[in-house]
Parts: C-alpha cells; structure tokens; sequence
C-alpha cells in the first residue's frame, strides 16, 4: 500500500514534466523554423525548412538548366549524326573502291 500511495503521490510530478518536456520541444522547433535553422529529421539528419521564394527562385534555376541541358543534347545529337553520316559514306566509298580494283584484275 506504501507504493501505491507513494506512486500517487508523484504521477502528477511525473505528468508535469512529460507536458513540459513536450512543449519545451515545441517551442524550440518553433523557434528553430523561425529563425532559419535545420530542423533535426527522424534519423537525425539535418532538414532545412523551405521558404516559397527559395522554391520559386529554385524551380526557376532548375527550368533554365533544364532547357541549356536539352539545347546541348541537341546539339551532341546532331554531331553525333553528322559523324555517322561521315563514317557510313566512307565506307560506302571504299566499297565501291574496292570493288572497282577487284573488276580490273579480274
């Protein structure tokens, strides 16, 4: 009966610091959020809060690499090609060459 008694006793202390121990976390997330520092993930890895003109001004950047990326795709397409074409008429030609010296031998 003494436990009993003497867990009663303490459960409202107990509940005190569990409610205080989570909105201690609250208001030091809030604050963290607020002031610009990364937040803790759920492995502990470090999670910055984004903010709407860093997500506009990156999916700006991110647009206009793409469309540089694209462009000098296509550009590599088009040498890569005009070295075919080279390569495929080269060979054509010394078919034919070939083929011209094998008809005057025989």
């Amino acid at each position: 009966m003494e436990k009993i008694a003497m867990f009663q006793a303490f459960a409202p202390a107990v509940a005190l610091v569990g409610v205080a121990g989570m909105i201690g976390w609250v208001v030091t997330t809030w604050l963290r959020v607020r002031h610009g520092y990364p937040l803790d993930g759920q492995w502990g890895q470090a999670l910055y809060p984004k903010r709407q003109d860093e997500t506009v001004e990156r999916v700006r950047l991110l647009s206009q690499e793409n469309a540089q990326l694209r462009a000098e795709l296509s550009a590599v397409k088009d040498r890569l090609a005009n070295v075919e074409r080279i390569v495929t008429d080269g060979a054509h030609g010394l078919e034919r060459e070939i083929e011209a010296l094998r008809g005057r031998a025989n």
